[in-house]
Formats: C-alpha cells, structure tokens, sequence
C-alpha cells in the first residue's frame, strides 16, 4: 500500500495543505490537538473533493442509465456475432457512439478519488512515522500524532503491533475496537448504497445480465472494503466512510428526484407527484412540470407507472398537457372529444337481449293473429263451408271437380290455408317453421 501510495506523491501537498487550513479553523474551535479538529478536518477535506466531482457523479448516473437502457441491443449483438469477436467489437462500440454512452463513466467518480485516497494515506503514514510530510511541518505532525478518535489515533492500523500503539500513546484494544466498528460501518454503508440503487432504482422490466453483476457487486464490494480496511489508517477510515455516507445520501437524493424509469422509485415519485397534483389542481416547479411533459412526449410508449400516474390523473379529473400542465377534465382536447365521439355503443346483457327477443316474438304473433282475422272477415265463404274445403283438399277427383265448377274455389284455397295457419297459431305459440321446396307436400 505504501508503494502505491507513493505513485501520487505528486499530490500530497495539495491534500496536506487542505487539511492544514481545515484544522486552523476547527482548532480554533476544539483546540489544535484534539481528534475533532483533526477528524473534521478528514471529512471537510472528503465534502470537498466530492463537491467538485459531482459533475462526474452525473455523468455517472446517465451512463448507469444508458447501459442499463442498452443491454437488450448489446445481448442481440453478442448472439449475431458470436463467432466473430472483431466485428462484435465494432459494432459495440458503433452502438456507444450513436447513443453517446461511456461504459467507463460510471467509474469516474471512484477513479478520480483515488490519487486523493492514496495522497491522505501517504500523508497519514508519515505522521505515524513522525516525519514532515508536504505543507505539514513537524509541530503540525506531533499535533496530529496526538490526536485521538474515541481513544484511537488517526495515523493507528487495526493490524499494528502494541509497541507501536504505545508509541502513539494509546492501547490496543481501543485501537482494534474503533477500527472494527468502522469498518463494518464503511462496508455498512456501502452495501446499503449499492443495494438502495439495485432494489429501487432499476428499471425491472428489462431483464438483463447487468443486472445479475451489479448483485454480485453488492455483496463482493463490501466483503472487499472489509479485507483491505484492516491495513488502512484510522485517518484513512474516517476518509472513506464519510464518503461511503455522502455518495448514499447524493444516491437517495437523485434516486428520489430523477429516479430510472420503469423503477420502482419512478412509481413512488409519480405517486408523490399525483398527491401533489389533486391537493393544489396544478403541477408546482419548473423540473416537475418537464418530468409531465416527457411522459406526455412519450405517448403510446410510456411505461407500467406512467400509465398508472395517467390513470390516477384522470380519476382525479386532471387532464395532462404537452407543456407540462394540467387542466380539469371537462375542458378535453379536441382529439380525445373525437375520439369520445368515435366511441362505440356499450353491448347490452344477456338478458336485456332474451327480453328485447321475446318481446319481437309477442308483437310478432300478435301481428298474424290480426292478419288471420281480417282474412276471415273478408272471405265469408270460409265460414260457410269450411267441411266442404277441407273434404276437397282430401279427395283427389271429386274435390278438382268441384273447384272446376265454383269459380269461388281459388279465393276459397288461400282463406283455407289462412284458417289452418290461425287454428295452429291458437294451439302453438310462434311462427311455423316453412317447409323446404324439395320435401314432399
């Protein structure tokens, strides 16, 4: 570790002088040999570093993004060129291009922290060794080589011997106690933070295997912190776990206000805007009303959480806009009254449709018996002889005969046919059923 840290030595006066200015501030406060001056000064030195690389950290947060949104498309490319390594390369990195995408900007953060890493535990070594190390003089070094984090000092190791924590005026049990606390909180807090990004910031529609890595990096970090903590400085702890702790409190912050889409973060903001909506009938803040309109934008192809924030809009009464802003239900676009108009008819049940058929049936035979009757009436030959009739339709010669010399006889047929038709209608209900030309008569 102390080779490594040697590499960026060409950073250690910048870090020790930063330090150096922190702890004539706190010192002024605490006083200058205290473990809080010196301790604050650790963690006003971590704040800083991490204030400067927050545009890194968003640049983070849109390649996490864009790789996640990309893994279907880089999935089919491995398959097509399976046997080709080249060109599967190509058109990686043609796929990058397009999309603009940086597969190594999600480790910039932690790749730019790491000269400042390696230069703190360069500086912390040498107070522990007593030496003069960049913008720290040696009354500087013998201050800081005195102070004490709950009775462990800054520049003591968990894996240092007892003379040497003697040396620093402090015992090994308290020396190993502070560290192992710190230590499970720093692999704590980094287990926490990765997991807080997999469970809710992940869109869990796609299925991917990033998503499998990113698992097996949020049980392998943590384990990894831990093994090499032990070699690591209280100073140097102090370091990472205050930068543990600010990369998961800026992770909640983006996760609860630019949350992925399709996560479950997306639908608890969306929720927590939909609230908002109902309770004040507008949607407040310029960044919330571009969060409505790129849901608005994305039409037809809008996600599970935003169909649902939709639905609760329209449940409320609210109607979204392509600017962003919402309007009561009443006043609708002029597309969604076309297509209110376009709608069609609601189908009526089963039994609203048995009863309509039963009634056609009633007003149907109520029809024929009328028409039967006004035929009776208009046929009076029918009620005088209607044995005669029916003997003529029964015998062969005798009734051709007869039908030849009464010229009555046609007109007689069809009022025949219609008393038949009503003494059945009188017997059974509905119409008969016609016979088919073919079958016989």
């Amino acid at each position: 570790m102390d080779t490594i840290a040697s590499l960026f030595s060409f950073i250690t006066w910048p870090v020790s002088w930063v330090i150096v200015q922190f702890h004539k501030v706190y010192g002024a406060i605490f006083g200058p040999d205290t473990g809080w001056a010196w301790g604050l000064s650790i963690v006003s030195l971590v704040v800083l570093i991490r204030i400067c690389l927050i545009p890194l950290f968003v640049k983070q947060i849109k390649s996490t993004r864009n790789m996640q949104a990309l893994q279907p498309k880089m999935k089919a490319i491995q398959e097509r060129y399976k046997s080709d390594k080249q060109r599967q390369s190509e058109e990686m990195m043609k796929l990058y291009k397009e999309t603009g995408t940086n597969p190594l900007s999600s480790c910039l953060p932690i790749l730019a922290q790491s000269p400042f890493f390696f230069a703190l535990y360069h500086v912390l070594s040498n107070i522990a060794s007593g030496k003069e190390i960049g913008a720290m003089n040696q009354a500087l070094v013998d201050s800081a080589r005195q102070a004490h984090i709950f009775g462990a000092p800054i520049a003591a190791k968990f894996t240092d011997s007892p003379e040497k924590v003697e040396a620093l005026n402090a015992s090994l049990t308290d020396v190993r106690i502070v560290t192992a606390v710190m230590i499970i909180l720093m692999s704590a807090s980094q287990f926490f933070t990765q997991r807080q990004l997999m469970m809710k910031n992940v869109d869990l529609s796609v299925k991917t295997p990033y998503m499998q890595q990113q698992k097996m990096l949020m049980y392998i970090f943590p384990v990894i912190f831990a093994v090499m903590g032990v070699n690591f400085p209280v100073g140097v702890l102090v370091y990472w776990l205050t930068t543990n702790v600010w990369t998961m409190g800026q992770q909640m912050y983006v996760i609860n206000q630019n949350p992925t889409p399709g996560s479950k973060a997306q639908d608890a903001y969306l929720q927590r805007l939909l609230k908002s909506i109902t309770h004040h009938g507008e949607v407040r803040g310029r960044r919330r009303k571009s969060v409505v309109k790129v849901i608005v934008a994305k039409g037809s192809d809008r996600n599970e959480n935003e169909r649902r924030f939709f639905g609760g809009l329209s449940k409320a009464g609210f109607v979204a806009q392509a600017d962003g802003s919402v309007v009561k239900g009443e006043a609708l676009p002029a597309e969604a009254e076309g297509a209110a108009k376009r709608q069609q008819p609601k189908r009526q049940t089963k039994a609203k449709r048995q009863a309509a058929a039963a009634q056609a049936t009633v007003s149907k035979d109520a029809g024929e018996g009328s028409e039967s009757t006004a035929v009776e009436k208009a046929s009076p030959s029918l009620e005088k002889k209607p044995q005669d009739t029916a003997k003529s339709g029964a015998s062969g010669t005798g009734a051709k005969g007869e039908a030849q010399g009464d010229k009555p006889a046609r007109p007689s047929r069809a009022n025949s046919g219609g008393s038949r038709q009503q003494g059945k209608t009188g017997q059974r209900k509905g119409q008969q059923r016609p016979k088919h030309p073919s079958s016989k008569k």
